[in-house]
């Protein structure tokens, strides 16, 4: 056998395996059936104002999802800190406004440590001034209990948090 011969009986199956698709070639089948993709609400609103927030679509994602809408720059929140906060609530199932302290003009104080998970989970590390989207999933919200009749069993929380102040 000729040395050409033999490097190409050695490439070939290489090349061959690398032309293969990871998929066999085959489309991916699609079905109603099929877990739609979530897409996280929009946050909108300036600084210092009621933020408006676009309705949920697809299903819920099944862990905390934080995003920064405002980044601030004042002292940062950690897990130990008293905050003061306004605050946008929506259930994820239905898109409804469930409450907002800046309905009644009035922020909310209290120590991190005391509420739901998903916030003990999701505020760390966000700064005063700063704005931030959580969506929390049940299990790190009010669970199969749900709290009251505006937010039922098993209901994914959205909400908008705008940090005034870290103590």
């Amino acid at each position: 056998m000729h040395k050409f011969q033999k490097i190409t009986l050695l490439i070939a199956p290489v090349l061959l395996l690398a032309a293969c698709s990871t998929d066999g070639g085959v489309n991916p089948m699609t079905s109603s059936t099929q877990a739609s993709p979530t897409a996280l609400p929009v946050v909108g609103g300036s600084k210092g104002s009621k933020p408006t927030i676009s309705a949920s679509s697809g299903n819920a994602p099944k862990t905390l999802q934080q995003k920064d809408i405002f980044v601030g720059t004042g002292k940062e929140a950690v897990a130990t800190s008293t905050l003061e906060v306004h605050y946008t609530l929506m259930a994820w199932s239905t898109g409804s406004l469930v409450e907002s302290s800046w309905d009644s003009g009035q922020t909310a104080t209290f120590p991190l440590s005391g509420v739901i998970a998903g916030w003990q989970q999701g505020i760390p590390g966000m700064k005063e001034g700063g704005r931030r989207l959580l969506v929390i999933p049940p299990d790190l919200g009010y669970g199969a209990s749900g709290a009251g009749a505006a937010i039922g069993p098993n209901e994914t929380l959205i909400f908008v948090v705008d940090l005034i102040k870290v103590s």
